[in-house]
Parts: structure tokens; sequence; C-alpha cells
């Protein structure tokens, strides 16, 4: 049946099998889609005949490209001109810049890709419809300042929320600067107009959980044991928040777990010993296909309880206990991470296996066990 939807990269990527959408701006453009195959379209009537020309199989060709083209293919139908291919060299506006990019085939991570949109949206939503071209260095130094003064807001579910800030300034403009840059391998832009910023300093968050008590304490309180589950896992694996959250039971083996996808691009595997099975076995119960269940129509744990210590708290107190406690090399605590490793020859040639981690994990648990957190 045929579809009418913007054809945006993000809706091409979704696009079901054996579908024909049409664009609901470019009249004759389309995408059918097979079994294993996607295709862009133009369709026009010439004469009371059908003439339907392929532009380009996706992804092959992007969303955006193929717009371009079915917009040239459109002006010669409308004019009966061919059109010039200056369209082609069209500068893109941030919207179209941010969809390529949150689109791009190395995504960090979904949590990465809407933190991305949401940057964009909350700051420089008023950047949104314009050019990159036109968007100045004096205009980047003003939203700079504007978002690095705190002010009072609300979020999504009108509660009260502290916005802006040193730190959300700077996230928000590199971010800019990202998005601009992987425009600037396929058009023709001037230097990012980042370059006039003067960045504030950062310090990274050190915090971590130096009251294993009143942790315990905390942890045992909340009332939902979902919750209790998500941060005794969390501290006693150091994985990132997002990838706890969104852990589904497929991905859990009986001497370790294995992430497909994660925020430096590579799979990653992390043993799992008894006391890990101890935390998460109990939420089978809930017969979902994610260890830590989400209420209502969210189909993971999405927002846990609050603590007085964040979930990267956490994991800094995992690395911290595995290095000071256990006695692990920096570099063997990277590997539990899943860090990048900064060296040439840890990056290209170093693979470590997760049954080479087992002791090494064995270690960092057993100094947890010492403090009797469970």
């Amino acid at each position: 049946m045929p579809e009418l939807t913007k054809l945006t990269e993000t809706a091409c990527k979704k696009a079901p099998p054996n579908a024909r959408l049409w664009d609901t701006e470019i009249k004759g453009f389309a995408l059918f889609t097979g079994k294993t195959t996607k295709t862009f379209y133009f369709q026009k009537d010439v004469k009371g005949l059908t003439q339907r020309i392929k532009i380009g199989n996706y992804p092959l060709i992007d969303a955006f490209d193929a717009r371009v083209a079915a917009l040239e293919l459109a002006t010669e139908h409308a004019t009966g001109v061919a059109a010039k291919k200056l369209t082609a060299k069209k500068t893109p506006t941030l919207e179209e810049a941010l969809e390529r990019y949150l689109a791009r085939a190395k995504l960090r991570s979904e949590h990465n890709r809407g933190m991305v949109a949401s940057q964009m949206k909350s700051h420089l939503k008023a950047w949104l419809k314009l050019p990159l071209d036109e968007i100045t260095r004096s205009m980047c130094v003003e939203a700079h300042e504007r978002i690095s003064v705190v002010r009072s807001g609300k979020d999504v579910r009108g509660r009260p929320k502290q916005m802006g800030g040193q730190r959300a300034a700077n996230h928000t403009l590199k971010t800019f600067r990202s998005v601009y840059n992987h425009a600037l391998k396929t058009h023709e832009l001037p230097v990012c107009p980042t370059i006039a910023i003067e960045w504030h300093p950062e310090e990274p968050p050190k915090t971590v959980i130096d009251d294993f008590d009143l942790w315990k304490k905390s942890v045992d309180a909340l009332e939902n044991d979902v919750h209790r589950a998500y941060y005794r896992f969390l501290l006693f694996t150091g994985l990132r928040r997002d990838e706890a959250m969104a852990l589904r039971w497929d991905q859990v083996f009986d001497d370790h777990l294995h992430l497909p996808t994660t925020k430096n691009g590579r799979p990653f595997d992390l043993p799992l010993l008894d006391v890990h099975h101890a935390i998460i076995d109990p939420m089978r119960i809930y017969r979902s296909e994610f260890v830590f269940h989400g209420k209502r129509q969210a189909l993971h744990l999405r927002r846990p309880a609050e603590l007085p210590w964040s979930p990267h708290d956490h994991r800094r107190t995992f690395a911290t206990v595995a290095e000071h406690d256990a006695g692990l090399s920096e570099g063997t605590v990277g590997h539990l991470l899943n860090h990048t490793p900064t060296s040439v020859t840890g990056r290209r040639y170093s693979a470590t296996a997760y049954r080479h981690l087992i002791e090494p994990m064995k270690a960092v648990v057993g100094a947890f066990k010492q403090r009797d957190l469970l």
C-alpha cells in the first residue's frame, strides 16, 4: 500500500520490506522496498503515460542526495528545462546536516544519538532552518555565552530543572562542531565558526562512592526491586548507564554477557560470575526480553530512582576498586571497562577475550564482597 511520509534518512533506514513510500514534499519522489533492497524513484506523467526514473539504491545514495536529484527532476518536469546542477551543491541546513550526522554508519550509541539531537533542539533551535554557511562566528560566541548562564527550566515531564551552565555550553557547541565538520566532508563550507569560541576550562568529574555503608542503605531503601538490582549490577560490572538499562536476556550467557554495539562502536564481552547472576536472575520473574524491564510503554528501564551517586559514579567506583583494592593494572581495568586503547598496538593488534578477564573480574568482585554490599 502506498504511504505518504517525508523521505528522510531515518524514514528510509526504518522503511519496512515490500512497501512504497511517497514523499510528502516532492511530488513523484518515492522509495520502493523489496525483501532486501530499497530503491529511490522519480515518477512523472507525460501525455497520459507514467514514466518512472530510477535515482539509485539506498544506502549507496543517501536520502539527502536522492532528494536533491528528485528536486532536479521535478524542476525539469515542471519547467521543461533541465535544472542546473547547482542544487547538488546546495548548502544543507543545520537540521539536514544533523540528520545526516545521526544516520552515519559509525554511531556511538542510541543514547548518544538522543543527546546530540536534544542539545541541538534545546539550545540551538533557532539555527535548525539556517544553512550552515549562514551561521557565523559571532553567533557561536553569543550562543556559547548564552548557554553558559545557569537558569531554571522544566524537563519533559514539567518538573523543575536547572538548565545551561559552562559544561552544557561547551558540550552543545562542540556537538555543533562535530555536525558541521561532518557536513564539511561533502560540501564546500568555510572553517567551522566555533573556532572563535574561548572554551570554558573543564575538569572531568571524579566522584566515586566513598561511603559503601551509606550506598548499601540507600539501595536497600529503594522500593522498586528492579532499581535495586540495576544499581547493584552497575557497581559489580562497571557497565555504562545505558548498556545496563538496555541489556537483553539473549545477551546474557552463563559465563559472560555480549554487547553487539557499544559507545566506542565495538562489540564487547564481559565475564559474569555467580554473584552477577544472583543479582539479575530474580528479574526473570517479569518475563521481559530486557533484564531490567520498564513500566507502562517503556520496554526497558529508563528512569531509575535517583541516588546520591550517578550511574557513572558507580562505573568510576568499579575502576577505582579494581585498581587500588584488587591491584589490577590500568590496562586490565581499561579492558574490563571496554575503553578504547590509546596506543596503536592496543587499537589495531591487541585483542582480549573475556576468558582472560575472568580472574581480574573475580579480584574486583572479591574486593566488593569484603564490604558486604549484597
